[in-house]
């Protein structure tokens, strides 16, 4: 989720909330969590998305322009580095928090700013990536765990003895990455697989719906977390590795890498996966499942953070004008550096590269039209 400032009285408050395609979803639901805590949030996002409106279903405000927003912020609450500086800048006199989502990404880089007064790492990897990678002291960083809408994910019936039914979880999941082992698997095990996600052009905004139809999940991250919320078995896998089928001696630690690519250290082989499917068991999975529902429930975060506001913001934030366009100006080099690379690797995706061939040969053309949404959906 990304996030923004928040304004309100001293019994409530509100929450500016910025969010990006693919956290719109949570976003919501963390917002519905603030409401139900007496603050106000507002959701602010540079790009409109088309989940603009399911945010505003929930009795949340969402804005484009900051300069739109007439009432000061009690905290800036960002989770990307641009619509967090751009808060911070609109703000003068508003303190801040930052969490980081990703460990690679460059919309992650955490602004080095005095009024960012806590840095928050959903995992370990986040946490390490800005204290070692970006130099945020220790001292100001926590790990506070991805939570879940428990509202939305509600419980599923008991699992069977041994599954029938598996669900590949995962935007990355594609033919022509780790499916064709999941399949390999699955098949003399006599369990049924689908799959969900851009990768394979059916994505979900509802998987609350979907989940409760599978047995055993493969997935890794937020896919993971609400998964195990509503009571399959799940092994973590995704296209960056093979993890382990999540259980109760493991689970707390997993959580705390947030089920992601910490977990993902084998390659995903038929054999591989399969030794995980062997491990399924019903009645352990039901108990992971009631450990994830008592510790991940997103009303528990959302309170969590309102005690870190009341932190963070006493004594009021000071803003010093030479050092704050100091620190904004190393933010947007190493943003922009960072983003720079990542737009020169995708020029060289398999894909890319494909569709370069095709645009040289004019003959091809015609084609290119038809394939184009295939081409500019993989590899990116």
């Amino acid at each position: 989720m990304t996030d923004g400032p928040a304004t309100g009285a001293s019994a409530s408050g509100s929450t500016v909330l910025m969010a990006m395609t693919a956290t719109d979803l949570s976003t919501r639901d963390f917002a519905s969590a603030f409401l139900r805590q007496r603050w106000r949030p507002v959701v602010f996002t540079a790009a409109p998305s088309r989940f603009d409106a399911h945010v505003r279903r929930a009795a949340v405000p969402v804005i484009h322009d900051l300069a739109a927003m007439t009432v000061t912020p009690d905290v800036i609450h960002g989770h990307h580095g641009i619509e967090t500086l751009a808060a911070l800048l609109r703000f003068p006199s508003t303190p801040a928090v930052f969490v980081c989502h990703d460990a690679t990404t460059w919309h992650s880089i955490p602004p080095r700013m005095t009024r960012i007064r806590a840095y928050v790492g959903v995992d370990e990897n986040c946490r390490d990536r800005m204290v070692c990678e970006y130099g945020v002291p220790a001292e100001r960083t926590r790990i506070m765990a991805n939570s879940v809408d428990l509202r939305r994910f509600a419980p599923r019936g008991p699992l069977p003895a041994r599954p029938a039914r598996a669900l590949v979880f995962s935007h990355g999941a594609t033919e022509y990455t780790f499916v064709p082992a999941i399949r390999s698997a699955c098949a003399p095990r006599g369990i049924a697989v689908d799959v969900a996600g851009a990768g394979v052009g059916r994505p979900t905004d509802a998987p609350e719906q979907a989940l409760p139809r599978y047995d055993l999940v493969f997935a890794k991250g937020r896919c993971a977390l609400e998964s195990l919320a509503v009571g399959a078995a799940v092994i973590l896998c995704d296209a960056g590795g093979l993890g382990t089928l999540v259980t109760t001696a493991d689970v707390e630690h997993l959580r705390r890498l947030n089920f992601g690519v910490r977990t993902l250290q084998r390659l995903a082989t038929a054999e591989a996966v399969g030794e995980e499917i062997d491990r399924y068991d019903p009645t352990d999975a039901a108990r992971v499942s009631a450990i994830i529902r008592e510790a991940a429930d997103v009303d528990l975060l959302a309170a969590q953070f309102i005690a870190l506001y009341d932190e963070i913001r006493h004594p009021p934030a000071a803003s010093n004008l030479e050092e704050e366009m100091s620190n904004a100006s190393e933010y947007l080099t190493r943003a922009a550096a960072r983003l720079d690379a990542q737009v020169r690797a995708s020029l060289h995706t398999p894909a890319q590269r494909m569709r370069r061939r095709i645009l040289a040969t004019r003959s091809l053309a015609p084609l290119l039209r038809v394939l184009y949404p295939w081409l500019g959906g993989r590899g990116r």
